[in-house]
């Protein structure tokens, strides 16, 4: 490979949220938080550098080829066609969803959300005062699928007025088809509940699958529908603060800008503009690697857990580099599982609860790290997995 995601990049010791929250303790081995142990791209890298050597570090006008790369990538890679005004930049998809919520809807109001689903969406809709609607997701042989009765049903309700789709789905692992993206936007547009698209996983889609923007399937579903991607995940530049609301309703996208305003997340740094720029223009063959290497992880675990744990089924991953592993044989709380997984073994993945109940005796795993660190963690898994069995 060109690129050598192999090479262990150490990451404690660098205030790193993921490496350096607990302790400083050198046998906690964290998977747990949705960023990558790997370096970004060298063409992003030797942007940063340079402006770093610049010294100057004020308030960044964003410029045309910022919108330029961002629009040449989804019109490229995903056949999507969006116009510069359309856009509203901003700090980062949650600070996004919180102001869409805040700018299109009243307190007391219901936001649909699909379970298990990232936990911020809950404090995104709750923040807002507005209730958390559940359309839990059916699970079965080792994936998910969407409950559109339950959809039409939840949405009916005049006191509904958002869905907040998470495409590709964190933690599912689901990349949505078109005809399922299809299906949910006749329901909403029907019921009159705009979706609300978080498309930060977008990039990270593996072969045999295909992300389709839900903006662009139709004009119904264009105009029904805001948008939000960043270049954070695929890139791994999280740390950076940038991301990009997109909706073509102009007077949608007014009040939206209002609500940014409020919230006062409606500047960015210059890093993150000088990033999003380099990651579009010069970035996609790193990119590719990278799923490349990703999708190699996965099966990876895949083999280890059919090898060692063929009673844990680990669901089917289309996208994302977050694997939901069904741990219920034990017989204990997700909650539990964590808390004694991190205390035996020094190994920290997510509770599934965290996305819901639906995510009770479940944990997520982020397995963006090298070859060796996954082994590492597995193999951890593997002693407190037998420590259980035995009873201990």
């Amino acid at each position: 490979m060109k690129y050598d995601f192999d090479k262990i990049i150490p990451r404690r010791g660098t205030n790193s949220y993921k490496w350096d929250s607990m302790s400083t303790d050198k046998d906690i081995l964290p998977l747990w938080v949705a960023d990558m142990d790997f370096r970004t791209a060298p063409a992003i890298i030797e942007v940063l550098d340079k402006r770093v050597k610049h010294g100057i570090f004020g308030y960044v006008h964003v410029p045309d080829e910022y919108y330029e790369a961002v629009i040449r990538w989804f019109e490229r890679r995903h056949n999507w066609s969006v116009k510069k005004d359309w856009f509203i930049y901003t700090s980062g998809v949650v600070p996004a969803l919180s102001a869409i919520i805040k700018a299109l809807t009243e307190p007391g109001d219901g936001v649909v959300i699909q379970t298990p689903v990232y936990n911020c969406f809950f404090s995104s809709i709750r923040n807002n005062g507005c209730r958390v609607v559940t359309n839990p997701l059916k699970y079965g042989n080792r994936t998910y699928h969407i409950d559109f009765e339950d959809l039409e049903r939840k949405t009916a309700d005049p006191g509904v007025k958002l869905l907040l789709l998470c495409n590709p789905h964190n933690p599912a692992g689901r990349v949505w088809t078109r005809e399922e993206l299809c299906r949910i936007g006749a329901i909403c547009e029907k019921n009159n509940v705009k979706v609300i698209a978080d498309e930060i996983h977008c990039e990270l889609v593996f072969p045999g699958h295909v992300y389709t923007p839900f903006a662009s399937i139709s004009e119904n579903h264009l105009w029904n529908s805001v948008t939000c991607v960043s270049p954070s995940k695929s890139f791994n530049l999280a740390g950076l603060q940038i991301a990009n609301i997109i909706t073509c309703d102009q007077a949608v996208r007014n009040r939206i800008d209002r609500a940014i305003n409020i919230n006062e997340v409606c500047d960015v740094n210059p890093f993150g503009v000088e990033a999003t720029i380099a990651a579009y223009n010069e970035g996609e063959d790193w990119l590719m690697q990278l799923l490349d290497y990703l999708k190699a992880n996965y099966d990876f675990l895949c083999n280890f857990f059919h090898e060692h744990l063929p009673q844990i089924p680990v669901i089917q991953l289309e996208g994302t580099y977050l694997v939901w592993t069904d741990c219920r044989i034990f017989s204990l709380s997700s909650d539990m599982l964590q808390a004694r997984l991190l205390e035996k073994t020094g190994l920290w993945l997510n509770s599934g609860t965290m996305y819901g109940v639906e995510g009770e005796g479940f944990l997520r795993w982020n397995i963006a790290c090298p070859r060796t660190v996954l082994e590492d963690a597995l193999g951890r898994f593997l002693k407190f997995a037998r420590s259980l069995s035995r009873g201990e």
